[in-house]
């Protein structure tokens, strides 16, 4: 497990205002039944941090026709949707949910190439909202697979989330299971897939990114 490169400097700024607060604690307030307890809870705050922007190492499951999770989190979505934004025509719909405590690496689901990607700014509700899909900022990224099946999925933003990280360029072949981006805090992945696949999940199913299986092409 090593860190998202990209949030270096997110935890260096946890790591920074919590040793000042620590500082401060000792020498201003000096009380040891306060001290203590705040110090510790400071202490565990940046342990959570620091895992909260790890990569996990995981076996991948997704191929070209096998669609893995993009993210860790809770199924809160599993259905036929009408995609408005983008596609413009109904699609199969998954909406993983990850909350304060899942990695929040994201990983591509699939072996394939990116054929279009776009960054949408918008609102900060919180992700588990239905609406949040189309109002809160957020990324949608299109793929094509060597069987020339296409998938597109969206990072969405929640309600603390204000920074989503998309390493996607149209003609760039990804493999499944590597990293592709991250979202910073509580946040949401959807991915809609052809009206054939098979989806392996149900809402509140757990999943894993790179090792769940979603869906087969």
């Amino acid at each position: 497990m090593i860190i998202d490169k990209d949030s270096y400097g997110s935890l260096a700024l946890v790591y920074s205002l919590s040793a000042l607060a620590v500082v401060l604690l000792f020498v201003f307030v000096r009380i040891p039944w306060l001290t203590w307890p705040l110090t510790a809870s400071l202490l565990w705050f940046c342990i959570w941090q620091t895992r909260f922007f790890s990569v996990p190492d995981r076996k991948c499951s997704g191929t070209d026709n096998l669609v893995s999770s993009v993210a860790d989190g809770r199924v809160v979505i599993a259905e036929k949707v009408f995609e408005s934004e983008v596609l413009g025509k109904e699609a199969l719909q998954v909406s993983v949910y990850m909350n304060f405590f899942d990695f929040h690496a994201n990983f591509w689901p699939v072996n394939g190439e990116v054929t279009e990607w776009k960054y949408c700014p918008g609102k900060h509700m919180f992700a588990y909202k239905p609406k949040s899909s189309l109002e809160n900022e957020h990324t949608w990224v299109k793929l094509r697979t060597a069987s020339g099946k296409e998938i597109m999925f969206k990072q969405i933003a929640g309600g603390f989330a204000r920074r989503i990280v998309c390493h996607a360029d149209p003609g760039l072949k990804v493999q499944a299971g590597k990293q592709l981006g991250i979202i910073k805090f509580g946040s949401r992945i959807d991915i809609l897939l052809p009206l054939d696949a098979k989806i392996k999940v149900k809402p509140g199913d757990l999943v894993r990114a790179c090792e769940s299986v979603i869906a087969e092409l």
